[in-house]
C-alpha cells in the first residue's frame, strides 16, 4: 500500500546470492524492513521460478506443531489429503522449481530450521527466502544482514537539493505526503528533518511512525520530543501486527525471544555509546549474575539476534547497538535499578584507559592511542555525562576530564575539551592534584583560544593552589604554565626563566612527555626572540621525540624547524620541514599540528612568489584552525605574520583571485588539503574541486553510466557491450548504489557533467565482453 524506498544495495546482494544459494536468510533488527525487502526481492525474481513465488507469514503462529500446516495453506495445497502436511508439503514441492520466503522466523526457529531443511533435501529445484533477528542455523545458509537505512550527519546536513539522496529522508517526506497532502521539504525543516533520521538510526518503522506525528506537529517538535521516543512513535497502522504498530512492541517482541541471561546483558551493554570490543563488554557485565565465561556467549547470541551489530576491525572484532536499542536497554536498566552501578563500571573501565594512554603516550605507541581514542571518544563522553550528572561522582569527573589533556586538542576539539573541564570545576571546588591539573589544562587551551581574560585567572588558582599542595608535579606544571602564560602574551623575557626551571622539575619528576612540551616552548620562545640557542633546542626536541618513536611529538618538532628555517629566510628548508611534519599528522587526527603546518607552509610558499598556491594553502589552514577551535594562528606574535602573509597575497594577486585562491582552500577536506600541501593534487580556485577527479566506479561501471547517459536501456546497453541483461542491470544497481542516486536520470546528468574527466580511462577499456 507504500512504495518502496531504497535498498537498491541490499536487493542486489540478494538478488546475486539466489545465484549461489538454495536459503537465504535476511537478518536485522525489528523495524528495519526486512519483510518488505523480501517482498520486495520475491518480486523481482518471480520469472526465475515458474512454479511460484509464494509468501508465508509465520508472524501469528504461537505453536511450531502448527508450521507445517500453515505453509500447507499458504501454498494452497489441497488440505482434504491423507498426507501429513509435512509430507504433503514435500510431494508439492518435489519435482517444482519454486520461491518460498518464510517471513519472521525467529520465534519459530528450530521448527523453521527443520522444515526448511527436509524441504531443501527433498525439493532440489526449490529455494527459499527467510526472514528473522536470527540465522537459522542450516547447512548452507547464506546471511544477509539488513543494516539502517542512510541518514544525513544531523550536524553538517547536505543542501537541500541532496537531501534526497539519503533513504531515511525519501522515506520521512513520503510518508510525511501521506499523512500532510502536499508536503514538502524546504530549507526551514532540513536541519530537523536530518536530525529526525539520524536520531532514529535509519529505522524505517521508526522513520514511519515519525512521520504520522506530522498530523499534529511540525518536523523541529517532532525532533524536540523523540527524547521520549518510546512514547513519541506509540502509534502505527492498526491493522498490522500488533509488534509492528509501535516501536516499543517491535523491540518488545525481539527482548522477550531473549534468554535471561541475553536480557540482562543487553541491558548492561546499553551502558555504552557507540562501538565497543569484548574486553570492555566483560568490564561492564561482569557481576555475580554473569560470570566472564559467558559474557562471550551472551555477546554472541545479542548478534545472532539481531541485538548487536558487528563491525570488524583490523586487529580484533567491535559491536555496535543502535541508539533505540540502547534506549530500551537503558530502560531495563533503570528498572532492575541497576544504572548506577553498571554506568560507574563504564566509566571505571574508561577511566583506567585514559590512564594507560596517558603514560604511555610519548612512545612509538602514540599512533595506536590515537586511533584508540578516537573509536571510543563517544563512551569517553558518556562517562563524563555520567560523572557530571550523578551524585558523588564530580571528583571522578574531575579526574577523567584532566585525563583528556594530549587527545583532548586531537578527538573532540579545543571547545569540547573546555565544556567538559568547566563543569567539572564548578561541581568539584576541593583542593586535589586533580583540580590543579584541569586547572592548567582549561588554561592551557584558554590561551589557545584567544581567552587570556579566563587564562590568567586559572593560572593564578593553579599557582596558589600548587602551592598550597606542594606536590612535585603540580608544582612542575603551574610553573610551566607560567612560561605558557608569558609565551602567549610575548612577554619573552619572563618566559624563558619559567620554562627553564618547569624543564628542570619535569626531569625530577621524572614525566617524559612533561619534560618534551616544556623543551618544546622553551625553544619556541628562543625561535621567536631569534636566539642562537633555538636550532640547537629544536633540533634536541626532535631527536628525543625520535629516540622515543613519538609521531606526535616529531611533527611538532618539524614544525618548529620549519618556522626557524622560515624566519631565517630558508624557504625551502623550511617548505621541506613542514612538508615533513604535516605528513606525520596524516595519520592520526591532529587538528592542531595540521593546522600549524598548513599556516607557516602558506607563508614560506608565498615567499617564493607562488602567490596562488599559497592563498589556498592560507584557505587550508583557515579551515583547520576553525575545526581545532584555536585562535588563528594560536600565538600573537605569530599572527603578525599571517597578516603580512595575507597582504602580499592580496597585492600580488588582487583581491577577486585571493578571495577564490583562499575560498578553494577552505573548502577541501583535511585529506584533500594534506594532498595538495604535499604536491599530490592541483586544485581549479574557480570551483574549488581538486583534478583528477576520483569516482568510486568500475571502468565496466563507467562504460554502463556512459551508455545509460546516451538514453540506452538495460537491454541495450547488454547488446552493447556483449553483456547479458541481468549483468547489465546489476552494473546499473551497483552503479546507483555507489553514486547515491535515486534515479537513472540523475546519473545520466552526472555522467554528462564528469565525462570529460573520465572519457580515456574508459576508452582503455572498450574490449567486448571484460
Amino acid at each position: 500500500m507504500t512504495s518502496f524506498v531504497g535498498r537498491r544495495r541490499e536487493l542486489s546482494e540478494a538478488r546475486q546470492s539466489l545465484t549461489r544459494t538454495r536459503l537465504l536468510t535476511l537478518t536485522g533488527a525489528g523495524g528495519l524492513g526486512k519483510t518488505r525487502l523480501a517482498l520486495r526481492l520475491a518480486s523481482e525474481v518471480k520469472r526465475s521460478f515458474p512454479d511460484g513465488t509464494w509468501v508465508v507469514d509465520l508472524s501469528p503462529v504461537e505453536d511450531s506443531e502448527l508450521l507445517a500446516r500453515t505453509v500447507v495453506t499458504a501454498l494452497r495445497i489441497d488440505r482434504t489429503s491423507a498426507l501429513p502436511p509435512m509430507a504433503a508439503l514435500i510431494a508439492h514441492l518435489a519435482e517444482s522449481r519454486s520461491l518460498l520466503v518464510l517471513d519472521n522466523c525467529e520465534h519459530l526457529r528450530d521448527a523453521c530450521a527443520a522444515l526448511t531443511r527436509a524441504l531443501l533435501a527433498a525439493a532440489p529445484d526449490l529455494q527459499v527466502v527467510a526472514t528473522s533477528r536470527q540465522a537459522l542455523g542450516v547447512d548452507g545458509e547464506c546471511l544477509l544482514t539488513v543494516p539502517p537505512l542512510s541518514a544525513p550527519d544531523p550536524q553538517c546536513p547536505p543542501p537541500l537539493a541532496s537531501m534526497a539522496r539519503y533513504d531515511t529522508v525519501q522515506l520521512f517526506v513520503e510518508r510525511a505526503s501521506a499523512v500532510v497532502g502536499g508536503f514538502r521539504l524546504t530549507e526551514e525543516d532540513r536541519p530537523a528533518v536530518a536530525g529526525i533520521c539520524h536520531r532514529l538510526d535509519g529505522v524505517p518503522l521508526a522513520i514511519e511512525l515519525a512521520a504520522a506525528w506530522l498530523r499534529v506537529l511540525s518536523p523541529r517538535q517532532i525532533l524536540f520530543y523523540l527524547n521520549d521516543r518510546f512514547g513519541l512513535l506509540d502509534r502505527g497502522c492498526r491493522v498490522a501486527p500488533p509488534r509492528q504498530q509501535t516501536l516499543r512492541a517491535a523491540i518488545d517482541w525481539s527482548y522477550d525471544l531473549c534468554t535471561p541471561q541475553e536480557q540482562c546483558g543487553w541491558a548492561r551493554l546499553s551502558a555504552f555509546c557507540g562501538e565497543f570490543d569484548l574486553e570492555a563488554a566483560e568490564a561492564v557485565c561482569v557481576d555475580d549474575e554473569l560470570d566472564r565465561r559467558q559474557i562471550l556467549d551472551v555477546v554472541s547470541q545479542l548478534v545472532d539476534k539481531s541485538v548487536l551489530i558487528r563491525n570488524g576491525g583490523h586487529d580484533t572484532v567491535r559491536y555496535r547497538i543502535l541508539e533505540t536499542i540502547r534506549q530500551y536497554g537503558r530502560a531495563r536498566l533503570h528498572q532492575d535499578s541497576e544504572e548506577t552501578v553498571v554506568r560507574r563500571r563504564h566509566r571505571d573501565y574508561y577511566q583506567e584507559l585514559l590512564a594507560r594512554a596517558e603514560s604511555d603516550w610519548f612512545s612509538a605507541r602514540q599512533d595506536a592511542w590515537f586511533a584508540t581514542l578516537r573509536r571510543e571518544f563517544a563512551n569517553i563522553r558518556t562517562a563524563l555525562e555520567f560523572c557530571l550528572t550523578a551524585p558523588q561522582e564530580s571528583h571522578a569527573g574531575l579526574q577523567l576530564a584532566s585525563s583528556l589533556w594530549s587527545h583532548g586538542l586531537i578527538a573532540g576539539g579545543m571547545d569540547e575539551a573546555r565544556h567538559w573541564l568547566g563543569q567539572a570545576l564548578t561541581l568539584e571546588t576541593g583542593p586535589s592534584t586533580a583540580r590543579v591539573k584541569a586547572l592548567w589544562m582549561d588554561g592551557w587551551l584558554a590561551f589557545l583560544r584567544g581567552d587570556t581574560v579566563v587564562g590568567r585567572d586559572r593560572l593564578a588558582e593553579c599557582q596558589a593552589l600548587a602551592g598550597r599542595l606542594g606536590d612535585a608535579q603540580s608544582l612542575a606544571h603551574a610553573v610551566e604554565f607560567g612560561g605558557l602564560a608569558a609565551l602567549f602574551e610575548n612577554d619573552f623575557p619572563a618566559a624563558a626563566p619559567l620554562l627553564e626551571e618547569a624543564l628542570d622539575r619535569h626531569r625530577v619528576t621524572g614525566d617524559l612527555w612533561a619534560q618534551w612540551t616544556a623543551l618544546f616552548l622553551l625553544a619556541l620562545t628562543h625561535c621567536l626572540t631569534r636566539d642562537p640557542r633555538a636550532a640547537p633546542m629544536a633540533q634536541q626536541c626532535l631527536a628525543l621525540s625520535e629516540t622515543h618513536d613519538a609521531p606526535l611529538a616529531r611533527s611538532y618538532a618539524l614544525w618548529l624547524l620549519g618556522l626557524q628555517h622560515w624566519l631565517h629566510g630558508e624557504n625551502r628548508q623550511a617548505i621541506t620541514r613542514l612538508r615533513d611534519g604535516l605528513r606525520l599528522t596524516r595519520s592520526g587526527c591532529d587538528l592542531l599540528g595540521s593546522a600549524q603546518c598548513l599556516e607557516v607552509l602558506a607563508w614560506a610558499t608565498a615567499q617564493e612568489g607562488d602567490s596562488e598556491h599559497a592563498a589556498t594553502l592560507l584557505g587550508a589552514a583557515q579551515t583547520a584552525w576553525q575545526s581545532v577551535g584555536a585562535a588563528l594562528p594560536g600565538l600573537g606574535h605569530l599572527l603578525h605574520h599571517h597578516t603580512e602573509c595575507e597582504n602580499r597575497l592580496r597585492n600580488a594577486l588582487g583581491d577577486t583571485a585571493y578571495d577564490e585562491a583562499v575560498r578553494a582552500g577552505i573548502e577541501l577536506t583535511r585529506s584533500q588539503a594534506s594532498d595538495y600541501a604535499l604536491g599530490s593534487i592541483a586544485i581549479a580556485a574557480s570551483n574549488g574541486t581538486s583534478e583528477p577527479a576520483h569516482t568510486p566506479l568500475t571502468r565496466r561501471e563507467r562504460q554502463v553510466v556512459e551508455l545509460l547517459a546516451q538514453g540506452l536501456t538495460d537491454r541495450q546497453i547488454a547488446a552493447k557491450l556483449v553483456i547479458s541483461p541481468r549483468t547489465a542491470e546489476g552494473h546499473v544497481q551497483r552503479m546507483l548504489a555507489k553514486l547515491g542516486f535515486t534515479s537513472r536520470t540523475q546519473a545520466a546528468t552526472w555522467a554528462l557533467k564528469e565525462s570529460r574527466l573520465w572519457h580515456d580511462s574508459c576508452a582503455e577499456d572498450s574490449q567486448p565482453g571484460r
